[in-house]
């Protein structure tokens, strides 16, 4: 297969705008428009292993957490659960620091979707060393999701890779569910935010995406009437609150788990 063809399958299948830069002999920078979430460019690159090909990250993915994390706290507790799952969710082998994927029946596409996948629900441990910096109920929201949730089934900072590769349209978090419809859970602590959300869901429903929506209001501060009613327009399941509601968030989530 030569490298033109394994291009078009990347853009293909992924349906995001893929280059492939040459490096060397069989060697490959992968441009994409993924990023972290400082914005700097998710490092991805193919290259010929032997007889097969193989992603990697070139050991960039740890080395820019630890900008942020001490390198000694990475692979501890929580943190290193969610690296974990993260890593054997997708077939990811971790060598010695750099992440790598075997491309296998020549499924480019797919192989290239789940490498990025991997590598994003790995940054969801950044949240973890800005606690001092964060509002205490994006915390909250976040520690609910992980403490009752398979970390298997959540996904932070979500967004449709097929609809919307700028990721205009973020979900606060994505819960896979045992059937077809993942819940759609969104963290609102301001009018302004549930005034997003109400136009992100609008344009999940235009688009005909399947789901179930959650809203969790921070409750310090009720939503506007306005605001409200239009965001029940689109979201029939939402809470005032999250200590105030636990117990019945937890229920409405584990019915669908």
């Amino acid at each position: 297969m030569t490298i033109k063809n394994i291009e078009h399958k990347f853009i293909t299948e992924v349906g995001a705008k893929i280059r492939l830069v040459e490096e060397g002999e069989d060697r490959y920078r992968v441009l994409s428009p993924f990023q972290f979430d400082d914005g700097d460019q998710l490092v991805i690159v193919l290259k010929k292993d032997v007889d097969r090909w193989v992603l990697s990250d070139e050991r960039h993915t740890f080395r820019h957490m630890s900008y942020e994390i001490d390198e000694k706290l990475l692979f501890k507790g929580t943190r290193n659960q969610i690296i974990e799952n993260a890593l054997s969710m997708f077939d990811i082998e971790n060598r010695n620091g750099e992440l790598r994927l075997d491309v296998s029946d020549g499924n480019f596409g797919d192989a290239f979707y789940d490498f990025v996948q991997s590598i994003l629900k790995i940054t969801d441990i950044s949240y973890l060393s800005k606690v001092q910096t964060k509002s205490p109920f994006m915390q909250n929201f976040r520690s609910l999701m992980i403490d009752n949730v398979d970390p298997d089934n959540i996904f932070f900072d979500w967004y449709d890779l097929d609809h919307d590769n700028k990721a205009i349209y973020k979900v606060d978090c994505k819960i896979a569910c045992d059937d077809k419809y993942p819940i759609f859970a969104y963290a609102l602590n301001n009018d302004n935010k549930t005034r997003d959300v109400t136009i992100a869901l609008h344009q999940f429903n235009a688009l005909g995406v399947k789901y179930r929506p959650l809203g969790i209001f921070e409750g310090r501060k009720k939503p506007g009437a306005n605001v409200l009613q239009r965001f029940s327009h689109v979201c029939n399941e939402y809470f005032i609150g999250i200590n105030e509601n636990y117990t019945n968030i937890l229920s409405y989530i584990n019915m669908y788990l």
